[in-house]
């Protein structure tokens, strides 16, 4: 993590999470609550993103703080990736998002190919598992795990929906603008390393 006022700020939130779920004091939980609203008022200050949403995503998460899980498919066709073109920002990004509740890896890749690039896959082996604030150029309020899954291509039809504008195949030196928060170069060309490569060693951090 590359801010250190950012590490604070989400070290300080995760104190103050875990203490509002597990303290049985009132004056405690008043403390926490004024720990979180010192957090708040730091990413407003820094990132001039309005209160009520920083307020709304912290004050979703219960329980003690832990990882988000980012799942991220790799899938190649004649030795070109597919990739998904974001609505959110036009630029091109590995089909994937986060993990939900219940869901296995494999099942988030399957399910994320499926919505967002219309393609059936059968994830085969984890590639990568990165912590985002140390690869993506992104300053993420809290810890994100992407895990980059290789995934057989069975067919493939993209269909219009709610978070993609299109999906595609691109060759290694012929990628289009890339959603640096999903996914980087460095991170497409493992996928690239890892497609033509049998035995690959999945890299972690």
């Amino acid at each position: 993590m590359n801010e250190k006022w950012l590490f604070w700020a989400s070290e300080l939130q995760s104190i103050a999470q875990a203490g509002l779920t597990f303290c049985e004091n009132n004056y405690d939980r008043e403390r926490y609550e004024k720990i979180r609203n010192i957090v708040i008022e730091i990413l407003h200050e820094y990132t001039e993103t309005d209160h009520k949403k920083i307020r709304e995503l912290f004050a979703s998460e219960t329980g003690y703080q832990t990882p988000k899980v980012d799942i991220r498919a790799s899938v190649f066709k004649d030795n070109k990736i597919l990739m998904v073109k974001e609505k959110v920002d036009g630029a091109w990004a590995l089909p994937g998002g986060w993990a939900d509740v219940n869901s296995s890896v494999s099942e988030s890749a399957i399910r994320e190919c499926k919505e967002e690039a219309g393609a059936l896959v059968k994830p085969k082996r984890i590639i990568a598992i990165h912590m985002g604030n140390k690869h993506n150029n992104h300053n993420f309020p809290f810890t994100i795990y992407k895990i980059f899954v290789e995934c057989e291509l069975v067919e493939n039809s993209f269909k219009e929906n709610s978070e993609t504008l299109d999906a595609q195949f691109f060759e290694a030196d012929k990628l289009p603008e890339l959603s640096f928060e999903r996914n980087t170069p460095h991170q497409i060309k493992l996928c690239f390393e890892a497609n033509t490569c049998k035995v690959f060693e999945t890299i972690f951090d």
